[in-house]
């Protein structure tokens, strides 16, 4: 917290389309009383002239802006306007991170979300809600399987051109989208459309994408537990193999808003499918070869997880500059010299480390670390039935020696 920040409370007001005429009086009494407001120059024009304050467009980018517009504003009752809820997907979040709880004052408003809700006959807790403002639009593959209902928040009028899109590539062309155009004000409109006929056409730019999922015959389920198929993944080989990743996943134990590191990642897919498990989830990709690097970051976005940081470097200098980590995969490099050390040193008390050997090798490797450092250590031995002649015969993967530990 930055002792420049003004003492006084900061008050964050969430206005809708409505502007004015929906605000409550506890809402218009601060901003009258404010002497500087922030907002956008949509938000700030909403405001009648009789609101005799000094109006602040945020800048672009506005977050690396904040601290800075504060600073300069200390000793004055500063006000934000907000779009809806500001605790949604908002700037009373950004500000409470920021200032502190106890030096902001929000008052609420319908959130986008709420109205969409209220207008489809969709209860809230049921529905998947997805943020594309400034976001990739690839986030919406987790949210898209068979039935469910998701609301998505559009960038600008070009966002559900691309979520139709979407749908169409995944095998859900089927699935109705409904767009919701300026929410609660007089202008308040919705286009529907099966996603294999949205015409592409450009809407409002203020506008919530209601969709409802319906899945091709050909559509690929893609659940969010670990384990995903094979050729979900784009690969030149290094590649750990579905079952295979299940089981270190397990081990791996992914928990909302941990961080893993995946060393060696090949194609990414254990850093994938951590991600996959919760959208607060974080991992670190370390891949030494720019070819598998830029492979995995495709694999990441097709999948849905196109927040996946992607670090190109040779390992253990690659580590150096990352964040300490909940958890570490360590999938390829496990006999470079100092590597094993790095990753253990940097893990956080609690944390997991899972190494998978499938050479003699870095099979030895994990035998002396299993030696010095304890954990378990396992052998997995997969077989996949495929075609011998005209019948059905057994053939084996390469067996992957595991190893676990946890840091005390």
């Amino acid at each position: 917290m930055t002792s420049d920040f003004p003492t006084e409370v900061v008050t964050v007001v969430g206005i809708g389309a409505d502007g004015w005429a929906g605000l409550g009086d506890p809402a218009r009494d601060a901003l009258r009383a404010a002497e500087v407001v922030f907002g956008s120059q949509r938000q700030l024009g909403l405001l009648p002239a009789d609101v005799a304050c000094e109006r602040v467009t945020w800048p672009r980018p506005m977050m690396p802006a904040i601290p800075q517009l504060l600073a300069a504003n200390a000793g004055r009752r500063i006000a934000v306007l907000a779009s809806g809820d500001p605790m949604f997907f908002g700037i009373g979040g950004t500000l409470v991170r920021q200032l502190g709880a106890d030096r902001v004052r929000v008052i609420t408003h319908p959130s986008s979300i709420s109205l969409a809700c209220a207008r489809l006959g969709w209860p809230e807790e049921k529905i998947e809600i997805v943020s594309l403002v400034g976001r990739p639009v690839e986030r919406l593959h987790t949210a898209i399987q068979p039935g469910r209902q998701v609301l998505a928040l559009s960038a600008d009028g070009t966002t559900p051109g691309q979520v139709a899109a979407l749908l169409v590539a995944r095998g859900y062309g089927e699935s109705r989208l409904t767009v919701l155009e300026h929410l609660g004000s007089a202008t308040e409109a919705r286009r529907t459309a099966v996603a294999s006929e949205w015409a592409g056409e450009i809407t409002s730019a203020l506008n919530v994408i209601a969709i409802e999922c319906v899945a091709g015959p050909d559509a690929a389920l893609l659940p969010l537990i670990p384990g995903l198929p094979d050729e979900s993944y784009d690969s030149d080989g290094q590649l750990t193999k579905r079952e295979v990743r299940a089981i270190t996943l397990a081990r791996l134990a992914p928990l909302p808003g941990q961080l893993l590191w995946d060393v060696g990642a090949g194609a990414g897919s254990v850093a994938i499918e951590w991600l996959r498990t919760h959208r607060s989830c974080r991992a670190v990709a370390v891949e030494h070869r720019p070819d598998r690097a830029a492979r995995l970051a495709g694999n990441a976005a097709a999948l849905g997880v196109p927040g996946l940081i992607v670090s190109v470097g040779s390992v253990p200098g690659a580590l150096a500059a990352l964040d300490p980590p909940d958890a570490v995969f360590i999938g390829g490099a496990l006999t470079v010299p100092g590597v094993v050390e790095t990753c253990w040193d940097a893990l956080k008390p609690g944390g997991r480390l899972v190494a998978n050997a499938v050479t003699i090798q870095s099979e030895a490797a994990v035998a002396s670390w299993h030696e010095q450092l304890g954990g378990d250590l396992t052998r997995i031995s997969i077989s996949r039935a495929k075609p011998v002649g005209g019948f059905l015969g057994w053939k084996p993967m390469m067996p992957v020696t595991q190893w676990v530990v946890t840091k005390r």
